[in-house]
């Protein structure tokens, strides 16, 4: 178990408190702060999406060393390592979208025509066996 008086697990517990509160926020708020929020959250470079990325392709290179002097299993690698690929895949699949959401973020100028509701779309799912 994690020390909890570490400065650092102290971090990665307030991390995670930020994250559950913008969570919240996120869900309260209007289409275009929505949209913001992602789109901030999303950006690869600076949001919280490639900070994560990253910190599990740091979490994965600590696991290899320790594994290859015998102190964490291979498996753990291992596992550190698919994550760190599978949300960079995940990143790269969202980076394609971000323009959308961004687009959902500007402020509409009011338009004198009634608005047209949105139109439906079938929903795609992808299933990894």
């Amino acid at each position: 178990m994690p020390d909890p008086t570490l400065p650092s697990v102290q971090l990665a517990n307030a991390i995670t408190s930020q994250l559950d509160q913008l969570r919240r926020l996120l869900a309260l708020a209007p289409p275009h702060e929505a949209a913001h929020i992602l789109a901030s959250a999303l950006d690869y470079d600076t949001g919280i999406l490639g900070k994560v990325t990253e910190f599990m392709d740091t979490g994965s290179r600590f696991a290899k060393i320790h594994s290859e002097h015998g102190v964490l299993p291979p498996e753990v690698w291992l596992a550190l390592g698919r994550a760190a690929h599978e949300l960079n895949s995940v990143g790269v699949d969202l980076h394609e979208h971000t323009d959308t959401i961004k687009q959902v973020a500007k402020p509409s100028a009011p338009s004198s025509s009634p608005a047209m509701p949105p139109a439906a779309s079938a929903m795609v799912i992808r299933r990894r066996r």
